[in-house]
């Protein structure tokens, strides 16, 4: 008997074709371009969209000389199948803001009111409080409002006891401090600040390669991780508009502060270069950070073969 090498999964084998995905969103950028008016700054591929309001305006935060609307949404993906298996549900909100209000700090905004949508089979009382309280305490990291949303029982839709989260989240930045990442240039240092481990990104592949192909179970404890599985997998993304903030009211944005990036599901090739002008690289060397051990749990699980995958030859 021998055994075939194990071939590594990939995002595709996952069911996550990102190429595909960059395709889409190159031809719905195309079809949204057709309803833009003179206010819309930029376009669809940007972390956020930018809307210009014109003319001063005034709120408690502050007097805004020549105000941009930010806006963001965002779900939390197939990290919602982790809520669904432990039956814990109120951190999943924390990531739903986390993954709009993000995308928005790093344009330089402050996100001023957030709005959820939940989509579930049958209302359950008790899960969608959780969910909320997890909405709540997000926007609390945020400092913006809940300002409404709205949950819908879709009982053709979604399997029983399962559900799924969209957040749309609004902020402002005056004009002349919007961080497009245009005054980038070569000798410019680029910093990371750390994250909390996968934040709400690449669980398709994460279930498949733990749950599925290494078969751990979620309720184990792991000492490289010193949780048990299921607790680092719902571990809630970090929220960053409170130390971005700090930073660009101490550092000249676009002079200090020339681009921030979310790095999200497309990891650092996917989004570092949406920040950087054409004919501008960014180099990254691995391993000078300190990579959370999830990672590289799940890369050793990625390559591992379990029983069934072997074969008779």
């Amino acid at each position: 008997m021998t055994k075939k090498p194990a071939k590594g999964l990939t995002y595709k084998d996952a069911g996550v074709d990102i190429r595909m995905g960059d395709r889409v969103a190159d031809s719905i950028g195309k079809l949204a371009q057709s309803t833009y008016g003179p206010e819309v700054l930029g376009g669809v591929g940007g972390f956020a969209g930018l809307f210009e309001l014109g003319g001063e305006v005034k709120l408690l935060r502050g007097q805004y000389k020549d105000p941009v609307l930010v806006a963001c949404t965002d779900g939390v993906g197939t990290k919602l199948k982790i809520a669904f298996l432990t039956g814990k549900h109120d951190t999943v909100g924390i990531d739903l803001v986390a993954m709009s209000v993000n995308d928005m700090v790093v344009q330089g905004a402050e996100p001023l009111f957030f709005l959820d949508y939940i989509g579930m089979a049958k209302k359950e009382p008790a899960v969608c409080e959780a969910l909320v309280k997890g909405v709540v305490e997000g926007c609390h990291q945020a400092r913006c409002a809940l300002l409404g949303g709205e949950t819908a029982s879709l009982p053709d839709l979604y399997a029983p006891g399962e559900y799924d989260l969209a957040g749309f989240c609004v902020g402002v930045v005056e004009r002349d401090k919007v961080i497009d990442g245009s005054k980038v240039s070569p000798g410019d240092v680029v910093l990371g600040v750390h994250s909390s481990g996968l934040h709400s990104n690449g669980y398709s592949l994460a279930r498949k390669a733990l749950l599925e192909r290494a078969g751990m179970q979620l309720d184990a404890q792991v000492p490289e991780l010193g949780c048990t599985l299921g607790e680092e997998l719902l571990r809630p993304t970090l929220i960053y508009a409170l130390p971005v903030r700090q930073v660009l009211e101490r550092y000249k944005v676009k002079e200090i502060v020339k681009a921030m990036a979310n790095i999200t599901g497309s990891g650092l090739p996917g989004n570092i270069p949406r920040t950087l002008p054409k004919g501008v690289v960014a180099r990254i060397k691995k391993g000078t950070w300190p990579v959370p051990p999830i990672f590289g749990l799940i890369q050793k699980s990625r390559r591992r073969r379990s029983v069934r995958d072997v074969r008779h030859v």
